[in-house]
């Protein structure tokens, strides 16, 4: 049997934090949190050949 997907995200309200379970498929989506009537966006899928900390450099550092 195939169980769906289930992203675990915590309500970024720091009232609230509940642990929301929502399907996959909602990703890139609004969500509102049932405890406290927050929006959420559900974050998209990275690509995970690409590394976390990859960011635009900083021209102050090259500078010294």
């Amino acid at each position: 049997m195939n169980e769906p997907h289930v992203i675990r995200i915590m309500c970024p309200n720091l009232g609230c934090q509940r642990v929301l379970a929502v399907p996959d498929h909602a990703r890139g989506k609004l969500v509102r949190c049932r405890s406290c009537g927050t929006n959420i966006r559900i974050p998209v899928m990275r690509d995970p050949a690409t590394p976390r900390n990859l960011s635009k450099p900083d021209h102050d550092a090259d500078a010294a």
